[in-house]
């Protein structure tokens, strides 16, 4: 851990806590990063009739310039059902991987402020993990891939809708509107150096979750989200009735801002459609 002064009350003016999900709400040991990589290049070989080779370095390619696969095949002019391209990806993943965590729900529970999921996965995958790991009701709201992009089943072409993600800026501001929420008086927690650093370029108190070390723009570094205590004034977790009824509520009805496309670095030659 590095930087965590906060459990000194430094950071008692903080209001909202944001939490990416996969590999920071759980331990990237469970392997599930490795199967949704596994899924995506069988996805790519199947839709383009790539080898496994070629497909795992076009998705290497397509999550460095635009995010996601996803993201990166629709700039590039493929219609790529949002969908069934998460269904594929997610749908097959080994979910009884991911195991509840009583730890985790009693630090989420004692912490009275307002929480949210902040994710680029989509809405079933965001459910099914959280209700894995039974701390879907330790929060207010899932942002989430619908949240972000809630025009992209209307589009009329892959490109009229530029998929949303983090690291961008424009997604940043959607989950910050959509949590309502000052990004100053915000605390957000993810387990990806460009996201962190997207964070704090609108603001936001950042926590680099997974490491030990901190990157550039990361207030603080924890090895694991069981450390949260240590980047939170303690006064929060003092011992308070835990009450186990909240609802979590999904917040998928913001619209949509605009979003210029990135320029691709990513050759189109290897691509054939299906």
């Amino acid at each position: 851990m590095e930087g965590c002064d906060s459990k000194n009350g430094s950071d008692s003016f903080l209001d909202c806590l944001l939490f990416d999900l996969d590999d920071t709400l759980y331990s990237r040991s469970t392997g599930m990063a490795e199967f949704c990589r596994t899924n995506i290049n069988e996805f790519l070989m199947q839709r383009f009739g790539l080898t496994v080779e070629d497909a795992s370095k076009l998705r290497v390619d397509l999550f460095r310039t635009y995010g996601s696969s996803l993201a990166g095949l629709r700039a590039l002019g493929y219609d790529i059902d949002a969908d069934e391209y998460h269904s594929f990806v997610h749908g097959r993943l080994p979910y009884d991987l991911i195991k509840p965590d009583a730890e985790l729900r009693d630090v989420l529970k004692r912490i009275k402020k307002r929480k949210l999921v902040f994710t680029n996965s989509d809405r079933v995958h965001a459910h099914k993990v959280l209700h894995r790991l039974n701390i879907g009701d330790c929060f207010e709201g899932i942002i989430c891939f619908e949240t972000l992009n809630p025009n992209i089943s209307k589009s009329k072409r892959p490109d009229e809708y530029p998929v949303i993600l983090k690291p961008s800026k424009e997604a940043m501001e959607i989950a910050i509107a959509v949590a309502k929420a000052d990004p100053l008086r915000t605390l957000f927690f993810d387990d990806n150096v460009r996201n962190v650093a997207a964070g704090k370029s609108i603001g936001l108190q950042t926590v680099l979750v997974g490491k030990s070390t901190k990157s550039k723009e990361a207030d603080y570094a924890i090895d694991s989200i069981h450390d949260l205590h240590a980047v939170i004034p303690q006064r929060w977790l003092a011992d308070t009735e835990v009450n186990d009824n909240t609802e979590a509520v999904v917040a998928s009805d913001y619209q949509s801002i605009s979003c210029k496309p990135s320029e691709s670095s990513v050759s189109t030659t290897t691509l054939v459609r299906a």
